[in-house]
């Protein structure tokens, strides 16, 4: 059973400390160097897409267990960190947080440019990517960060975060590209949030959408039909058994984006990809394609997990800024040996972590 993730992430406001995310770039960097010495770049986004290995990672870095921040705080340390080493190690970093997320695209272009990488179905899948967990994936939580983690193969991870101003707290989404056999149908790597929802989740990347996923899409391709059954649905009183009522749809502004659609469809990810369909029409649509086909789409809340640790206000305890930095120096004179073929650094501290494990 695939696992995924759940971990309390109440919205906080303000800004890293910039003595403690001075740090936290210095040993990330660290990190990140010693963990492609001995296992690979593949391995590196195989962890950063796991909400418990990247919640991990922020504690150790010292950042608040606790906090939405942690999400976009590692993500910019990381990022930070990359650019010193990321054409050395094969892996880079594109996106942030609000503006900076929107500019993706353009950060893709521009790395490509300087790498040699060629990015093209990178900012097809950002976008792609994006448009799931905002469409696809209703569940009160509005994107406002998205980060993508790439090497120059094309390889991927994307951690991307969502807001809900109304309880104040935040929702992490993790993807893993070599592990996404179908963008829409179960695509997560693991989703991090503050807990399951009480009200109503409309999660049509389930498997338990796809009838209705595959409805919505044979009505698209023949608008004809759809027109006429809504022409059919408006005339009707429709019940209030179902989890979309009425009342959350307008039949009309249905209507002109259905005859605003102009592209080819062959798959459920080219609907995603016209401009127009988002998460009022998808939701409108799947409610008629439940009453036209029986055709209904799960409203199962995908996160189940949770776990705590510790962090930079001081809970469960202050950051001790000597170990801190002793630890970054002992890892960077590991990651200076190995490179010149001296492991005895790297082995002693495997061997310590062994013992520590027992």
């Amino acid at each position: 059973m695939k696992r995924k993730g759940l971990t309390d992430s109440p919205l906080h406001y303000g800004k890293a400390p910039p003595w403690l995310f001075n740090r936290m770039v210095r040993l990330s960097r660290s990190i990140v160097e010693l963990m492609v010495i001995e296992h690979g770049r593949e391995t590196f986004l195989e962890r950063i897409s796991d909400p418990f290995w990247f919640q991990s990672l922020g504690c150790v870095l010292g950042f608040d267990w606790h906090s939405s921040g942690l999400t976009t705080t590692l993500c910019g340390a990381l990022k930070e960190a990359l650019k010193d080493v990321g054409g050395e190690v094969g892996l880079f970093c594109a996106g942030g947080k609000g503006k900076t997320a929107i500019n993706t695209p353009l950060e893709l272009d521009s790395l490509g440019d300087r790498f040699g990488i060629d990015t093209e179905d990178l900012k097809e899948t950002s976008r792609l990517v994006a448009k799931v967990d905002n469409t696809l994936l209703q569940d009160g939580y509005q994107l406002y960060h998205h980060v993508i983690f790439f090497t120059p193969e094309g390889k991927w991870a994307i951690v991307q975060q969502g807001m809900n101003e109304r309880i104040r707290y935040a929702r992490r989404y993790h993807w893993l590209g070599e592990k996404v056999t179908n963008m829409v149908e179960e695509p997560h790597s693991g989703i991090a949030s503050h807990k399951l929802h009480q009200n109503i989740v409309l999660n049509m990347t389930a498997k338990e959408s796809r009838d209705n996923r595959k409805a919505i899409k044979e009505l698209l391709i023949d608008k004809r039909t759809l027109l006429r059954e809504l022409d059919r649905v408006e005339r009707l009183t429709l019940p209030e058994r179902h989890h979309i009522s009425p009342q959350d749809i307008d039949l009309k502004r249905l209507r002109r984006s259905v005859e605003r659609i102009e592209e080819n469809i062959n798959t459920f990810e080219d609907i995603l990809k016209i401009k127009g369909i988002g998460a009022k029409t998808i939701r409108a649509l799947a409610l008629v394609a439940d009453l036209i086909y029986g055709a209904k789409p799960s409203f199962k809340d995908p996160a189940n997990y949770t776990f705590a640790h510790g962090g930079k206000d001081g809970h469960p305890y202050p950051v001790q800024r000597d170990i801190y930095d002793g630890t970054i120096e002992t890892l960077k004179k590991a990651i200076e040996k190995a490179k010149v073929g001296n492991r005895e650094k790297i082995e002693a501290i495997k061997k310590l972590s062994r013992i520590l494990n027992h």
